[in-house]
């Protein structure tokens, strides 16, 4: 039983933590500053208003329970948005991009030229902010989000032309299982912030729209403005949280680039520039059609067949020990 209790609660702890945690927070914000200020013109609603503690307390838990499900469900949404990839118009995308890249070429401008009476613990942060550009121009996104996550989206590609959003499932069933397990869970501080980042939006919005029939409005201004001004904080917080999620995904190929070759009947090449044009050639075959030309392409980095007596012996002698 507890084998299986650990096993359901690592499952969901990304699902807990990253999108029901933030969900009840944010709910309760909504419940304690918002709800209160409504009573007696929800109509129909004012009959669902817990008539307890407890009654709230399992009112609150059930609804961030089925909100955190909810924007789980729409997380690859959400970050889009957050990305600059969605419902944003092409003139606003491309001022993005330019906006970045004139960012990430001032912080290479300081440290190529680096000002003496900056302390290393200062040189460190910007190494850490550059680092959170993708290498190449056409790489680089709209919002400092997107291009903290294209980062390591390309790290593969750019490394060893393997590239991860192709080959992602066949990479997670590879690799040891810790590699794994920590490449799953390691974006759940960056979920965490997002889900934070889009409930205060929310609420800060309906705080406004309660503004017209609320008693109390220096309560809902004053909460307006406090969750307007914490939205940069938790998205500053999200774009930071993806260091660790890259350095998952960055062990991940790593690691995880000799297994996967055996478990595709591949032998990984001594050269690296062979590997290269050997992953190049896997993710093409799992992006396009089949075309005949791929057997002679593929033939120099096919794992030669087991020996017949090598899998024969084992099982004779298991055979024997058995009888």
């Amino acid at each position: 039983m507890g084998d299986i209790a650990k096993g359901v609660l690592g499952g969901g702890w990304s699902l807990v933590v990253g999108w029901v945690l933030p969900s009840a927070i944010n709910l309760a914000v909504l419940f304690l500053a918002v709800a209160p200020q409504l009573r007696g013109d929800l109509g129909p609603l004012d009959r669902l208003w817990p008539a307890s503690g407890a009654d709230t307390a399992l009112l609150l838990l059930v609804g961030a329970a089925l909100l955190g499900l909810v924007l789980n469900a729409l997380q690859t949404l959400l970050y889009r948005f957050l990305e600059g990839y969605v419902l944003w118009p092409a003139w606003a995308y491309d001022h993005g991009c330019r906006v970045q890249r004139a960012r990430r070429q001032r912080i290479r401008e300081r440290l190529a030229q680096p000002d003496p009476r900056l302390s290393p613990i200062r040189v460190g942060v910007l190494h850490e902010r550059a680092e959170r550009y993708p290498h190449r121009d056409e790489q680089v996104g709209p919002t400092r989000l997107a291009n903290a996550i294209r980062r390591f989206e390309e790290y593969g590609h750019d490394r060893f032309r393997l590239d991860t959003q192709v080959l992602w499932n066949e990479l997670m069933a590879a690799v040891p299982a810790q590699t794994g397990r920590a490449a799953e869970t390691s974006r759940t501080n960056v979920d965490f912030f997002v889900a934070l980042l889009y409930g205060h939006a929310g609420v800060a919005v309906a705080a406004l729209a309660a503004l017209p029939v609320a008693e109390d409005r220096a309560l809902l201004l004053s909460a307006t403005v406090l969750l307007g001004a914490l939205v940069p904080l938790w998205y500053r917080s999200a774009v930071v949280a993806t260091d660790e999620w890259a350095a998952a995904v960055r062990a991940l190929v790593n690691l995880g680039r000799k297994p996967l070759a055996t478990a595709l009947g591949l032998e990984l090449p001594q050269e690296l520039a062979e590997e290269r044009r050997m992953w190049q050639l896997v993710t093409r075959m799992s992006r396009r059609p089949y075309h005949p030309a791929a057997e002679e392409a593929f033939a120099p980095y096919r794992a030669a067949p087991a020996e017949p007596c090598a899998l024969r012996g084992p099982c004779e002698r298991g055979g024997r020990n058995a009888s």
